[in-house]
Formats: C-alpha cells, structure tokens, sequence
C-alpha cells in the first residue's frame, strides 16, 4: 500500500515551505532516509529524507511552488504501483478542471488568463481557502508556476485586490520564501518599534593594526567582527538593556550574548546566530563566524543556527558602506551597524592628521532605551575599540 508522506512541521512554527529542488523524480526508487526534497522554509534550506524505501510515485508540488505543512508532499509505493494523479501536465500537484464561466483577464489589466484552455490550476489546499472565503477561481489570475493560482491570490481577491502582469514593461517574479519573510520581520518591526539610530566614528588604526598582527600570527583571513563582538560582549554586561527582550510590560535581560552575524547572500539576507558568545575566545569566534558566514552563503543553515538572537551586528562595511539604519530585529532591542574604515583628517593634540576613521550606527528600540545611555554605551564602545585585545 503506498505511503502517503505529508509535509512535517521542521520545527520553529513552521506553517508552509517552498519546494525548492526534488532530489529524486517521481518513478525512481529511494531509500528510507535518502534525501527526497529540499524545501525553503522562512529561515533556510532543509533537506528532508524519505521516510520509507520504495519507488516514488507522486510529487506534491512543483519546483517553486509552497506547500502548507500537512498536505501530501510525496506518495512511496511499491515500483509496479500507480499513483492516479488528479491534474494536467500543466503543473505537478496542481488540480485542473474547467471553469465555469471562465474570464478572460482585459488586455488593458495586463493580466494573463487563469490557464491555458479554459482551466483552472490549484493545489487542494487553495481551492479549500477559496471555498472557505468566498472567492470564485474562475475569476483569479494566477500568479504560480504556468498561471496556477496560489494561495496569496485567493487571499487578495476576497480584499477585492486585482493582480496583474506588469505588462511589456516588466517581469512579474514571485518572492522566495526567504525574502517573503525578510519582508514580513522588516514590516513587522518598524510597525511596532520606535527605531532612533545615532552615529560615531572609531579611530581603527590600533584595530586593524590588531588584526593585521592576529591574521599575520594565526596564518588566516580575521573578520572584523570577531574583534568588534569581542569587545562588545562584556560591554554588554554593563549595559544589558541593548541584549534584552521587550516582553509585553517587562523586559527580559538576557544572561548570555547570542548575537546574531548578517549575511549578504545570492539568495537574500540571513541572520545566523552564535550562541553564547560572550563565553568563546577570540579564535573561536573567528572560527564560529567564518562558519557561518560560509554556510549561509551556501544555503547549509539549519533551523537551529538561526535561533536565539539577542543582538545583531551587521557589517555593511564589507560591501563599502559607511553610515544606515539598521532594522532593529523582532525580539530584541538594538542593532550595531559597522562601517567601512576610511583615512580622513583627524585632529591629535592640536596637530592635524590622517587616520582610518571606521563608523558605526547604532539603531535601539526608543520604548526601553533613552538617547543618553545609547550614547554614552556607543562612546564607550569607540573607546574600548580603539584599544582592542590582540589576543
């Protein structure tokens, strides 16, 4: 009898995840714990294995389609079984019946027919949505892989949204899972925070001097951010309102520095975190963020990796940026932004001078922290950074 296999909840409140590659193509045999799937979910790229050994008979969706979890993500059976699939060639997964009535999109929307020959494309779970809101599909334009109808379609014509093709002057390109979310978390905090963001400037002569030396005696390449958490994580001690959560009418001190390292990758924005920090070395958090740095720019994160943030450090420096604003990540309280180092002129005991002046931008949640003690905490960070550990 086959083995119906449904997406499993991987953990952290996982609701859906996009397909991103099938490892294995329907009429091929698996191993039990084989790699079947990659899917995206909102904070990496997990390979999923197959729960059981057999012959793969039906994929639950497409390649860059989403999948709630709980609906059917692949059917295994025995190799001379056969799984009825209820839909066209047109799209994996995708139901397909004539529609009633079926509306053609006006050439002046711009939009493209709900599919080809009079159809309608729609996994079960989106024609369930539709029934439950109201919304007629032989009305929607699709907007999924080959004009299927997603979810976010139903859930914009029941607000009375019209979608449409951006037309010959654009190309209509549906949002990763990662960057949807990206955009959710930005949303969702410059709604709800009140950001203030001040400025300063490190002299970081005697920091890349500390780095130069540190990289010369260790024989590798030293992220600028292992100095800076370094620095920054028994600051944070003293000044334990930055590495804190605002719960409702209380704030929660965290005990310990997970901070969290930004990552610019192809695939968008991802915010490791390093557990604990505070309580590493000066090489093992250059060994900490090295790898990480290197698995997100590889999709290799697991859930795990991106959990427990208490402060963010981004370095926009290393793309040659200078001053932001930062977002302030949800659940905590403040972000520290590093700047490339510049020569500018400086004044030293009346004497005009040439130094790499290095900036940082400090963005805090205004409701728990005052202007005063976020400056006085980033002046203390200048002056503890222009002294910094060589070891």
């Amino acid at each position: 009898m086959p083995y119906i296999f449904k997406l499993p909840d991987i953990g952290d409140g996982l609701t859906e995840a996009d397909i991103v590659r099938w490892r294995v193509e329907v009429g091929r045999p698996v191993e039990a714990d084989e790699v079947l799937v990659e899917v995206e979910t909102a904070k990496a790229v997990v390979e999923i294995p197959s729960p059981a050994e057999g012959t793969v008979l039906h994929h639950g969706a497409d390649e860059g389609q989403t999948l709630p979890v709980g609906e059917v993500l692949a059917v295994i059976g025995g190799p001379d079984e056969v799984w009825p699939e209820p839909r066209q060639a047109g799209g994996a997964g995708v139901e397909s019946e004539p529609s009633a009535g079926t509306r053609a999109a006006s050439p002046a929307s711009g939009g493209r027919r709900p599919s080809a020959g009079g159809t309608v494309k729609a996994l079960p779970v989106v024609r369930r949505l539709a029934r439950e809101m109201g919304v007629d599909l032989s009305a929607v334009i699709g907007s999924g892989p080959d004009g299927s109808i997603t979810r976010e379609d139903v859930q914009a014509a029941a607000r009375g949204e019209i979608r449409t093709e951006a037309g010959s002057e654009g190309e209509r390109i549906r949002l990763s899972m990662l960057r949807r979310t990206v955009a959710e978390h930005m949303s969702s905090s410059w709604r709800q925070i009140p950001h203030a963001t001040i400025f300063h400037e490190v002299d970081a002569t005697g920091l890349l001097s500390a780095r130069r030396l540190l990289a010369d005696r260790y024989g590798r390449s030293f992220p600028m951010e292992a100095l800076v958490v370094r620095v920054l994580a028994p600051l944070l001690k003293e000044y334990q309102v930055f590495n804190a959560t605002l719960d409702g009418e209380e704030l929660v001190l965290h005990p310990h520095l997970n901070v969290g390292i930004a990552v610019d990758t192809d695939h968008g924005l991802l915010v490791p975190v390093i557990p604990a920090a505070d309580q590493l070395g000066l090489m093992e958090l250059v060994e900490a963020i090295s790898d990480i740095a290197a698995r997100g720019k590889a999709r290799s994160l697991t859930m795990e990796d991106m959990a427990g943030l208490t402060f963010t450090i981004t370095n926009i420096g290393a793309v040659g940026g200078s001053r932001g604003t930062p977002i302030i990540p949800m659940g905590t309280t403040a972000i520290l932004a590093i700047g490339r180092a510049a020569d500018a002129p400086v004044v030293r005991e009346g004497t005009l001078a040439i130094a790499p002046m290095m900036p940082l931008s400090l963005a805090f949640d205004h409701r728990v922290i005052d202007g005063g003690l976020a400056q006085r905490f980033l002046n203390t960070l200048v002056e503890k950074l222009e002294n910094p550990p060589r070891s």
